[in-house]
């Protein structure tokens, strides 16, 4: 397996993997799969200030994951929000801890301080949504900031969303600038 950057022309295998999400569970919670065009649009508009990775082996693209702003204010720039998928039958096989470690790597030679991750969290597992998703980030040394009670609504259930965050920087003295856009793997 590697890890590379993704491409403009990755949109349609990434919205393979990203679809079953929007359609099956409350991971996401849109409700409705963008077109290929808009997930490019995606693509081109994350890609141009932050890294957004892929996993393949053999030609197939086993997952995906990316960073983003947190907020929009000058102030958070050393913060970014981070997101990944795997496509269903890849799972608990290594991808996802692959494509995290390759991503905090970037980031960390970009100048980004603080990983953060936005989840979708039931009080109650269900069909739609468990608690793995909090696990995983628990593993990959994020810790839990906040929860959000009843702040989704998907699957005629209210789901909770929570935050968790993993310093990957050093915060004393002055902060470097950020160099968006420039980042290695």
């Amino acid at each position: 397996m590697t890890v590379e950057k993704v491409t403009i022309k990755d949109a349609e295998e990434l919205l393979q993997i990203y679809a079953p999400y929007v359609i099956e569970t409350a991971i996401s919670f849109e409700y409705e799969v963008p077109s290929v065009e808009e997930f490019a649009d995606r693509i081109r508009h994350i890609s141009s200030r932050y890294p957004y990775i892929k996993a393949v082996e053999d030609g197939k693209i086993l997952g995906y994951a990316y960073a983003g702003s947190f907020k929009g204010r000058k102030a958070y720039d050393w913060s970014v929000e981070t997101t990944i998928y795997v496509r269903q039958d890849c799972k608990r096989q290594g991808v996802g801890r692959r494509l995290y470690e390759n991503l905090e790597t970037a980031l960390k030679s970009m100048g980004i301080l603080n990983m953060n991750a936005c989840i979708a969290s039931p009080t109650t597992e269900d069909a739609h949504l468990t608690d793995d998703s909090c696990y995983f980030h628990r593993q990959m040394g994020f810790t839990l900031v906040g929860r959000f009670h009843k702040s989704g609504y998907k699957f005629d259930t209210w789901y909770d969303m929570i935050w968790m965050e993993k310093m990957i920087g050093d915060h004393e003295g002055a902060a470097e600038v950020v160099r968006f856009g420039e980042w290695s793997l």
